[in-house]
């Protein structure tokens, strides 16, 4: 049988017990799946997208894939940034935005259970009105799914304080791909029987399994009022050794997010945004009952590092402030196409990762706008291809890329590590053995194996080249 009659085969399969809807192979539609938000572009379409609304259908769709040896790719909304969920001809995208339900909330054990494809935000709001949230922040919280942040383990403006995505979920229920169905993690507080498969998947780019239900740990709103601290400084150096300054005084900021000088510079030319006279911003939030004490104290400590203080407790100039940080992708977008960075050093060496970032730049002659949470040392060096418009997605050009690599070997001699919250996928595939060594890399590729023995959940992606059946 020709490759073309097996798909014909699996399609005509697939269609068997999904909504008539629930297929796709137009090449024309499919088209979108190449890319996410990371500027990569898979070389080919992939061969069919599916759209289950329900475990069954995932369960049906994995064991035709699996039956067929066709690989499948997990992908909710599409916002990743490691390329971690883009297809090529002879995969099939197993997309679970349908699947968008909040199945049940339990306010006495602090837990909502949900389908994967509904949008961080929208869950955050409907768990307002029952006095909860769900602490996961990442930037495109509007736009991403949960499942998405549970396979990337993503993280956002408020985990230095709140934790990342794995500190937030109970359980998972995960589809293998051989279409058998498990349930890893508790539902309850404590639990410690066998490995933990759960912390396991979290994180795992859709390589182990396709998540389809998650039990996910909520807290009670925050009380108290929020204070928004927004601190100009003169160089980029005095703004990163003010936010280690913070951590070193014992304080934890629900927020503390720091602007170099070129984004600065580029954010004020695409909002109007007045930074008064500093080339550095510092944004800082602290929050509960202790918030304004906490912050007059902070205050204290950037304006012994030189910082212009603005201090705020009123809902919409904290509003404006935030604004500025989530404005910061959409500045350089306007610029051109962006490949977003995510290395993860020590807090303590902050100041100096800029500064050798500064230095790439001055070798390199590529300018490298630079965002970071300062909370936790995870910085986003952006690289803008101009004249390329984003929706466009056109390979990013090599010298590019080999600044970046310098950027990821600085990121490691500084101790830390390739990606603190985007994921490897395929954009940082060709690094991950420099940070894991040879040992823990093999050890990662036969954990992959027992999962997926013939290699069909996201083949290529976070090892390169992808291990063989």
């Amino acid at each position: 049988m020709s490759t073309t009659e097996n798909f014909s085969t699996v399609l005509a399969e697939l269609r068997d017990q999904l909504p008539a809807d629930a297929v796709v192979d137009d090449p024309r539609a499919l088209s979108v799946y190449q890319y996410d938000r990371s500027g990569h572009l898979s070389d080919t379409v992939p061969s069919a997208a599916v759209f289950p609304r329900t475990v069954e259908e995932v369960q049906h769709i994995a064991r035709v894939c699996f039956h067929h040896r066709i690989p499948m790719v997990p992908r909710g909304a599409g916002t990743g940034l490691a390329g971690s969920a883009i297809g090529s001809t002879g995969e099939i995208m197993v997309c679970t935005d349908r699947m968008n339900q909040i199945l049940q909330l339990q306010p006495e054990n602090r837990s909502v259970t949900v389908q994967p494809g509904i949008l961080n935000g929208e869950l955050n709001t409907y768990l307002a009105t029952q006095g909860f949230w769900w602490p996961p922040d990442p930037a495109s919280k509007d736009i991403s799914t949960v499942g998405g942040n549970i396979s990337m383990n993503a993280g956002g403006l408020l985990c230095a304080k709140y934790g990342v995505t794995r500190e937030a979920v109970l359980s998972l229920q995960v589809v293998l791909a051989d279409g058998s169905l498990i349930t890893v993690g508790h539902h309850t507080v404590k639990g410690v029987t066998g490995y933990d498969l759960c912390a396991l998947l979290i994180g795992s780019e859709g390589t182990l399994g396709i998540i389809v239900e998650a039990t996910l740990k909520i807290r009670p709103l925050t009380p108290g009022t929020t204070v928004t601290l927004g601190a100009s400084f003169p160089t980029v150096t005095d703004a990163a050794e003010a936010a280690s300054a913070v951590t070193r005084h014992g304080h934890t900021p629900a927020m503390m997010e720091l602007l170099d000088d070129l984004t600065v510079a580029l954010v004020t030319e695409h909002t109007g945004e007045n930074f008064g006279s500093g080339n550095s911003f510092l944004l800082i939030q602290t929050d509960g009952p202790a918030a304004a004490t906490e912050a007059e104290e902070i205050g204290a400590i950037l304006t012994d590092h030189q910082a212009e203080l603005t201090i705020t407790d009123d809902p919409e100039e904290s509003q404006r402030l935030v604004g500025i940080r989530r404005s910061v992708f959409p500045s350089l977008e306007a610029k051109g196409q962006l490949l977003v960075e995510d290395i993860a050093v020590p807090r303590s060496t902050m100041a100096e990762a800029f500064a050798r970032i500064r230095d790439l730049e001055q070798a390199s002659g590529i300018k490298i706008p630079t965002a970071c949470h300062a909370g936790d040392g995870n910085l986003h060096p952006v690289f803008v291809v101009e004249g390329q418009d984003h929706g466009q997605n056109r390979e990013v050009p090599e010298a590019i890329w080999d600044v970046a690599g310098q950027v990821f070997t600085m990121a490691l001699e500084l101790g830390g590590t390739l990606t603190g919250e985007h994921g490897v996928g395929v954009l940082k595939s060709r690094w991950l053995r420099d940070e894991l060594g040879d040992v823990q890399y093999r050890l990662q590729q036969n954990i992959k194996a027992a999962f997926d023995p013939h290699n069909l959940m996201n083949p290529g992606k976070v090892f390169r080249p992808a291990p063989t059946a």
